[in-house]
């Protein structure tokens, strides 16, 4: 009696089990993770031990707001003697922020900032009060730039390597003709869907770990209000990494599909390479650009980047990670059509690159 074939459902999952489990088997894949994980653990903590210095920041108050600084922990009190004097400490760089009363501020005070105004040093008041900048057109402030690198870098590195993996993985199976095999087992969208899976849950699976370290490493330090800032960010990017790394997983395997040699796979994946990187440049050098950040956030590439480091700094209307989720959607549905049809189109076909041209038709 033959026995009845796995549905594409049962083929996909068989697939994506295959791919989890050698790469959990993998010592590479394990110890790169290992420091990836130690590495993010130990800045998270000097970060939050940093932030949490007995020291304090400097700040500088006026006689008028000193009852508003009396019970705010984590504060280095300097008494100036009016507000004028406390702008000059600010733009000398004597303090961080200053203090002064103020009657049209609903809190009764303002905080004055050069560029920008540590979170530490709001979230130590009782009451978030306005905020004056001498110098808007300036930096957000370190904690922008660090939060500006892990997003990048994250994103960077887990999709390069994941992505790198399905392609080795596909030009793998078609030089060692292992393919043949698979695809007289299985559908040869349910190898691709597979593939797409497994790493995607790999990769996934990272994130949701770097997460966690971030949680438990700010709330061993005691930076629960730094942890407040930051939790809906990552939340974001969670999101955005997942549907933008199905996108270019899918892309991956379709543009390994289109070579015979690993040697070649260079030729054809190093377009998206290139997609992968721009934003972790870009956001590292243009973090604090109101404007790129905004372009980065409306491009499903970089979007996993852009928007969650706008929503960081408080750029971003509610409505805007909606609509850039929703672009990144379409253009992942698309991604998996066009990457679907190129590999199906380009696995069995062995020697020379196929061009993209040839690859897309039938």
């Amino acid at each position: 009696m033959s026995t009845a074939s796995p549905s594409f459902a049962q083929s996909t999952w068989l697939v994506a089990e295959r791919e989890i489990g050698s790469k959990l088997r993998s010592k590479s894949f394990v110890i790169s993770f290992l420091i990836l994980f130690l590495g993010a653990l130990a800045l998270i903590v000097w970060g939050g031990f940093s932030a949490g210095d007995d020291s304090g920041s400097p700040v500088a108050v006026t006689p008028d707001a000193t009852s508003y600084v009396q019970n705010a922990a984590g504060l280095e009190v300097r008494d100036v003697a009016d507000r004028s004097a406390a702008e000059t400490a600010v733009r000398d760089g004597d303090v961080e922020a200053a203090i002064v009363a103020d009657t049209t501020s609903p809190t009764g005070f303002v905080v004055i900032g050069d560029s920008s105004v540590s979170n530490t040093i709001l979230m130590a008041l009782a009451q978030l009060p306005k905020v004056e900048l001498l110098d808007p057109t300036g930096d957000a402030g370190f904690l922008g730039y660090i939060v500006a690198i892990g997003f990048g870098a994250i994103f960077f590195i887990s999709a390069q390597t994941f992505g790198a993996t399905i392609a080795q993985s596909v030009v793998e199976e078609k030089q060692t003709r292992v393919v043949e095999l698979l695809i007289s087992a299985v559908p040869v969208r349910a190898l691709l869907a597979g593939k797409v899976i497994g790493n995607t849950v790999l990769a996934m699976g990272q994130i949701l770990i770097l997460a966690a370290v971030a949680v438990i490493g700010l709330t061993v330090t005691d930076q629960t209000a730094l942890l407040t800032g930051i939790g809906a960010p990552i939340a974001w990017f969670a999101v955005f990494f997942l549907f933008g790394f199905i996108l270019l997983a899918a892309l991956f395997a379709a543009a390994a599909a289109m070579v015979s040699r690993q040697e070649d796979i260079g030729a054809t994946t190093t377009p998206l390479i290139l997609l992968v990187m721009a934003p972790y440049f870009l956001v590292i050098f243009a973090w604090n650009n109101p404007l790129i950040l905004a372009i980065m956030s409306y491009v499903p590439f970089s979007a996993p980047v852009g928007m969650p480091m706008r929503l960081f700094l408080g750029d971003a209307m509610w409505w805007e990670p909606l609509l850039s989720l929703a672009i990144l959607l379409v253009t992942c549905v698309g991604a998996i059509l066009v990457g679907a049809k190129i590999y199906e189109n380009s696995l069995l076909r062995m020697g020379a690159r196929v061009k993209l041209g040839e690859a897309l038709k039938r």
